[in-house]
């Protein structure tokens, strides 16, 4: 369980994510490869499909988006060195190129250029690697598998008896709300300016990167 209450910049901050990846990855499925940006789940069977008909061209640009979300996790622990989530750590550093990463990623797309795919599941594998851990919680903040799957578990083992640590549930459906708002305000976003629509995560990544970095900068 949770020894001390959860502090606010994780919740906002783990919203905030959440809520940005959701919007990624609504653009990503309304795009014009219908592909899932923020979780692999999709894209492997995609890639294991296309393999099996033959249709290699479609194969390898699974793997290429693939392969680019493993590389932005490496990248990501690179940078901050530690998957446990600790005020003090280079997210500011991280989030400043995630925000580049979605930047690039908006701008070739919008000239045809499937790379951005790639770019933008690579932006994704950066933040979701950035925070895994927090109080012996998994946090994920791309894709909602394992969120939904944990709540199911304490729900099942409440059923039996076993008292709910409320705070950890409390903070996987902040997640959950977050991820589920990013893809409704991504999909409104996307009807109205297309694959513009990215441009709004990549500002914010941006922002909170800066922003985390002038905090760390005011409490030193």
């Amino acid at each position: 369980m949770f020894s001390k209450p959860t502090p606010p910049w994780i919740v906002l901050g783990g919203f905030g994510l959440a809520c940005m990846a959701g919007g990624i990855n609504a653009v990503g499925f309304l795009g014009m490869h219908h592909q899932a940006i923020s979780h692999m789940s999709g894209t492997v069977t995609v890639l294991s499909n296309e393999l099996a008909t033959g249709r290699f061209s479609l194969a390898v640009y699974a793997a290429a988006v693939v392969l680019a979300f493993f590389l932005g996790s490496v990248l990501s622990a690179a940078i901050i060195q530690e998957s446990t989530i600790k005020l003090g750590r280079r997210y500011g550093v991280a989030l400043v190129l995630e925000s580049a990463l979605l930047f690039a990623a908006s701008r070739m797309l919008m000239t045809g250029n499937y790379a951005g795919d790639c770019l933008a599941a690579m932006a994704c594998g950066l933040q979701n690697a950035m925070a895994s851990h927090y109080s012996g919680a998994v946090v994920r903040t791309t894709h909602m598998t394992g969120i939904i799957t944990d709540v199911g578990i304490a729900v099942g083992l409440r059923l039996r008896g076993v008292p709910l640590d409320w705070r950890r549930v409390r903070l996987w459906l902040v997640l959950l709300a977050g991820f589920f708002s990013g893809g409704v305000l991504g999909s409104l976003g996307y009807t109205q300016i297309g694959i513009a629509t990215l441009l709004i995560p990549a500002t914010l990544a941006g922002v909170a990167g800066v922003g985390y970095f002038c905090f760390k900068q005011w409490g030193r």
